[in-house]
């Protein structure tokens, strides 16, 4: 690694068929530290952007967790599954009859009516926990059941190409959407809508937050060593409100004393000479830190 750093931030293209844990495994291995976390799950069959914190990193995973998401999709119409995914067991198949009469109009206008704040229902094999449980670990546990919806908002969803075979309807899509969102319920929303089914096929997420998938290094960069992480300060400034604050402020700060207000009433980062000090919060006329930060990051 270049520049070691003890506490920061990978952007990682993952894998198909590795789960983010698997990812976050390797990463522990290079940066030869135990403390590693991720910025949401992505699944075994997905690829593209995992974000990792290291060190005092993690304590900013939650905040990079909530950020909205964009995705690239292949929905397929004609079969839902029990994982509304290719890798689970098929529940129904569509006849080709069936599938000739799904016009393409009919599927961009249901698609289409995903946009903005809608009530989606999580695949039942995912990783919203149950009473405590994961839902997968409860499915494959054998017991049935269905997860309540919940508000999410898809701020945009473009279809970019419809292909098609006898038994079969390909869909590609672009998704933006709010933490949360299941894009595998989409394609299982718009199947069932339909009269067909349907599930996903591939999916590959190109970015969380303000991490895109050209700031990401490969699994094999990540395992021979060839990246530069970064910075806790760097990505705090991306963010939060960001404040540069003075000597006698930063001297505070080490104390775990507030200052004067923030300018924005959002958490805001304090900054000096490029190291992240505390993350701050306005709270009855001063800015109270709730997270204080080592002085070297």
């Amino acid at each position: 690694m270049s520049n070691p750093i003890t506490d920061g931030f990978l952007v990682v293209d993952k894998d198909g068929g590795m789960t983010s844990h698997d990812v976050v495994a390797i990463a522990r291995r290079a940066l030869g530290t135990r403390k590693v976390g991720h910025a949401g799950t992505l699944d075994p069959m997905a690829t593209g952007v995992l974000v990792l914190g290291f060190g005092n990193g993690t304590r900013l995973l939650q905040y990079i967790t909530e950020g909205d998401k964009s995705y690239s999709a292949t929905v397929v119409l004609g079969s839902s599954t029990v994982t509304d995914d290719a890798e689970g067991e098929v529940l129904s198949s569509a006849t080709p009859e069936q599938i000739a009469n799904v016009s393409d109009e009919s599927i961009k206008a249901e698609l289409l009516k995903m946009l903005g704040t809608i009530s989606q229902r999580p695949s039942s094999v995912s990783a919203v926990k149950v009473d405590g449980e994961r839902a997968h670990a409860r499915v494959r546990a054998g017991e049935k059941f269905e997860l309540p919806a919940r508000e999410v908002v898809i701020s945009a969803l473009d279809i970019l190409e419809i292909r098609r075979d006898e038994s079969r309807i390909y869909i590609d899509i672009d998704v933006t959407c709010s933490a949360g969102t299941f894009i595998r319920a989409i394609a299982r929303d718009c199947g069932q809508r339909l009269g067909v089914g349907g599930h996903l096929s591939a999916l590959r997420r190109t970015r969380v937050a303000s991490f895109t998938l050209d700031m990401a290094v490969t699994l094999g960069n990540l395992k021979a060593g060839e990246f530069t992480a970064l910075n806790i300060a760097s990505v705090a400034e991306k963010i939060f409100p960001f404040r540069n604050v003075a000597e006698d402020e930063a001297l505070e700060l080490s104390f775990g004393r507030t200052l004067s207000e923030n300018s924005k009433n959002d958490i805001t980062a304090a900054i000096s000479h490029g190291q992240l000090l505390a993350l701050l919060k306005n709270e009855d006329g001063r800015a109270r830190p709730i997270a204080v930060f080592a002085a070297k990051n």
